[in-house]
């Protein structure tokens, strides 16, 4: 919503101001094709040379989460916390064994169906089951657990930060590729010396709209677009190390309560359920 409002923001207090101050914006659309075939079209180029395959078309389609935001919010994280009670419980109280058949087919496990915003995310699913897993094979030592764990987490932020990296780099080529335009449009103008002022005039014109663009599509667009990316890869790699806090308290020896309470210490302020709030839920688990 927000993402929605400041670009809606952003065109109105460019464009609007440039006209509420007696600008014309004739010049502008009259130079736009050009400018964005040589802008546009040269950062494009520039942005499949730089970047993978991969991370071509992981930007494609992480755009769409500056408008979606992380997929986390509090409802995801009071569900995580008790799904992992649940685990936790159920280990402490009847053996590692007894959660083996959840951890080998989390999909088919109704501890883990129990919980759908969780299940949402198959990724969360997965880092779950693996770590368990590691943990009924024979990784009991809470430091390399934790060291194992975070490595995965470390790994996972900046594979998703490759989209925000990839954008930003294109930000700060824009506005050197605005210059090139504008001056390919210099060049024409001199071409036209001998013209009238007018004619000059609007030439002169038509050049600086490529500088105008660059600047334009760098500050205004990609670089927040890159910005709020970066943020969300953050955002998300938080609820990860929740799980990651549970786990390690559990193969501490603390209580499944005081584990979970330890992992909900680590929610963001803005999702964090309250104490009393989240004892209440986890009574109602069996």
């Amino acid at each position: 919503m927000f993402a929605i409002i400041g670009l809606v923001g952003v065109f109105f207090c460019v464009f609007g101001g440039y006209v509420i101050f007696g600008g014309k914006m004739g010049i502008i659309v009259e130079a736009l094709p050009k400018e964005i075939m040589i802008i546009g079209g040269s950062g494009l180029s520039s942005f499949l040379i730089t970047n993978s395959t991969h991370t071509v078309k992981a930007s494609g389609k992480d755009i769409k989460k500056i408008f979606a935001g992380s997929p986390f919010h509090k409802k995801e994280y009071i569900e995580l916390l008790s799904l992992l009670y649940q685990i936790l419980k159920t280990m402490k109280s009847k053996g590692v064994l007894a959660i083996e058949q959840h951890i080998e087919k989390p999909l088919e496990s109704n501890i883990f169906n129990a919980y759908p915003a969780v299940m949402k995310s198959n990724t969360t699913v997965k880092f779950i089951a693996d770590y368990l897993r590691m943990y009924s094979i024979g990784v009991d030592n809470p430091m390399e657990m934790e060291s194992l764990m975070e490595a995965e987490i470390d790994k996972m932020k900046h594979e998703d930060q490759h989209s925000s990296h990839a954008i930003q780099g294109l930000a700060d080529a824009l506005p050197a590729l605005g210059i090139v335009a504008a001056v390919l449009g210099v060049i024409k103008t001199m071409a036209s010396i001998s013209e009238p002022p007018e004619v000059l005039g609007k030439l002169i014109g038509g050049a600086l709209v490529g500088t105008f663009m660059g600047i334009f599509l760098a500050y205004c667009l990609a670089a927040p677009i890159a910005g709020r990316l970066k943020g969300i890869a953050e955002e998300d790699s938080l609820f990860y190390g929740v799980i990651k806090t549970a786990v390690v308290a559990h193969l501490g020896g603390y209580a499944p309560q005081v584990s979970i309470e330890a992992a909900r210490k680590k929610v963001p302020s803005e999702y964090m359920p309250d104490f009393n709030e989240l004892e209440e839920l986890l009574s109602q688990i069996s």
